[in-house]
């Protein structure tokens, strides 16, 4: 079980360049996504609740690999091992047994850093490289870094909200 940690901020509303907005957003979901697992015994880490049949780990390790996917894959065009390694052969989020919520948590912050790193070497405006996730024969345009960071955003947003359902549905725990 890990133990909860201080309580996520959102940015400050004084905060006008949209960079660190976008970037201030990304770490308050992180860190809410962070507090949503915090606290649960293994066994509710690794049981679904939902009729999809995602579990909070699973969901965790896909917000990881999702971040991977569009900023180092996407917008950067690196060659990861594995852009997919959220997923089963079915295409399934997948956790291995073997992995912790400590370090799929660890992960997920690191993600972010990383993503931080990358955004602060580039404009909002900075078309995606070809290559990686865009290559060069792709039908339509390849994105801007902003458009990324959106939709990194709404990916965790959207995911944030499934989380604090599936912790209600758990132990009736809500907030942020």
């Amino acid at each position: 079980m890990i133990t909860p940690s201080d309580a996520a901020h959102k940015p400050a509303r004084e905060i006008a360049d949209p960079k660190e907005l976008l970037l201030g957003y990304l770490d308050y979901y992180r860190s809410v996504i962070t507090r949503k697992i915090e606290g649960l015994a293994g066994s509710d880490l690794s049981r679904s609740r939902v009729p999809s049949g995602w579990t909070p780990l699973e969901l965790v390790k896909h917000l990881t690999y999702m971040e991977e996917r569009w900023l180092r894959w996407g917008f950067m065009a690196e060659q990861i091992q594995s852009p997919h390694g959220d997923e089963d052969e079915a295409g399934r989020w997948h956790v291995a047994p073997e992995e912790t919520a400590a370090e799929l948590i660890g992960a997920l912050h690191a993600v972010g850093e990383r993503t931080r790193r990358i955004v602060s070497q580039a404009e909002l405006t900075d078309i995606a490289a070809p290559g990686g996730r865009f290559s060069e024969g792709d039908s339509g345009p390849r994105p801007t870094l902003g458009w990324i960071l959106m939709y990194v955003l709404q990916e965790y947003a959207r995911h944030a909200g499934h989380l604090d359902i599936a912790r209600e549905l758990i132990d009736h725990a809500t907030g942020e």
